[in-house]
Parts: structure tokens; sequence; C-alpha cells
């Protein structure tokens, strides 16, 4: 339980430094969006890499491990395009989470 809490904390990280400079940034330099957001990615890794240490010596296999991720990642993705970002909430969204519930199901058997 730990590895996951450490990647959805992570996970929120990444997101804003991948994304939060669309918006935030958007009429500055992308140099300058660039060494924001590697501000940002620096503290992601600094929870991501130990999560993942974690989680591999522990329970999840490597493969668990990256579904997990992407599972996490969707959790955090969805609210943030749609509360922070502004984007439509659609049901693409729950089709890619049903997809993801599959790779669960056969990556966890």
């Amino acid at each position: 339980m730990r590895t996951v809490v450490l990647l959805v904390f992570s996970n929120i990280f990444m997101t804003f430094a991948w994304y939060a400079h669309l918006k935030n940034l958007n009429n500055r330099h992308w140099f300058i969006a660039v060494l924001v957001s590697w501000g940002i990615a620096f503290f992601e890794y600094l929870i991501q890499v130990p999560a993942n240490r974690m989680g591999y010596a522990g329970n999840f296999t490597l493969a668990q491990l990256k579904i997990t991720q992407e599972v996490i990642t969707l959790c955090v993705f969805v609210p943030f395009a749609v509360f922070y970002m502004g984007s439509p909430l659609n049901w693409n969204y729950l089709w890619a989470g049903c997809c993801l519930a599959g790779a669960v199901f056969f990556i966890f058997r």
C-alpha cells in the first residue's frame, strides 16, 4: 500500500510537470517551461524512485508496477484535465479505464 500511495503523490507532481505549463506558462518561452517542469519533476523523482524500489523489493513484479502506474496516471490525469485544465469530461476516459482494468486483470492474475 505504501508503494501505491507514494506513486499517487509522484504522479500528481508528474502530471503538473508535464501539463500545467500549457495553462500557466503558455505565454512564456518554451525554455522557461522546461526549467519549471524539471524543477517539479525533481520532486516527482524523489518520490517515484523509492516507491518503485520498495514495490519491486516487495510484492510487485516489474510489469505490475508499470500497470499500477498507468492506472494511477489515469486516476490523477482525469481530474487534473477536467478541474485544473478545464477540459470536458467525455466517455473516452471511461473506455480507457476499462482497457486498463483489463490490463490489471491480466498482469495480476
